[in-house]
């Protein structure tokens, strides 16, 4: 054995020999079609769909392959998640937390419904969309006349909303962002942030 051979320098190479081995070959077998073959039928039959990783401010896009979405009698289901390799931002690449993101989609406790508990309740209850908006929109109200500041101690017009805030996503699109500002602006409210910038 040559002197310059270290110890690991010689198991990287016998390992990376025989996985190469192993893999072009297979016992003398190609198992490069079949590999492909089987990334082929994991996807295969699916719809895809291109969507934004929600987890941080990076906005890596993802593509979601869905399964039975075009069966009349078949619930759909998502089988597969991916990064896009047609992003300039993450180039088909995704963090620890965006590849699991399939697990966060399909998931017993996501919550897929508004839940509401009454004052001094202590117990969650499913209520309906449009009941859970409009207590949304009736307490903002309410909250909005109470504490509206027109004037300041100086007399000065300043019409601001300090008792309510405003937080926007990191997946939200520059047209949903245009339209919070517009809501924001219209309600006077003053602390704003966003997820984005986090």
């Amino acid at each position: 054995m040559n002197d310059s051979v270290s110890r690991r320098t010689f198991f990287r190479s016998s390992a990376l020999r025989a996985t190469g081995a192993l893999t072009a070959t297979g016992l003398g077998f190609d198992l490069r079609p079949a590999v492909a073959a089987a990334r082929e039928l994991k996807i295969a039959r699916t719809t895809q769909t291109h969507s934004v990783c929600p987890y941080c401010a990076v906005g890596c896009s993802v593509v979601i392959h869905t399964l039975g979405d075009k069966a009349r009698n078949v619930r759909p289901t998502v089988v597969h998640v991916e990064g896009d390799p047609d992003s300039p931002v993450n180039r088909g690449t995704l963090c620890s937390k965006g590849i699991s993101l399939k697990e966060f989609i399909v998931n017993g406790e996501r919550l897929t419904r508004p839940l509401y508990r009454a004052p001094g309740a202590a117990e969650w209850k499913p209520i309906a969309w449009d009941e859970a908006v409009d207590k949304i929109a009736r307490r903002i109200k309410e909250t909005r006349d109470r504490t509206f500041v027109e004037k300041d101690e100086q007399g000065r017009v300043v019409n601001r909303l300090t008792s309510v805030a405003m937080i926007g996503g990191c997946t939200d699109t520059n047209e949903i962002n245009y339209l919070l500002g517009k809501l924001r602006y219209g309600l006077g409210i003053i602390a704003y942030e966003n997820q984005a910038r986090l």
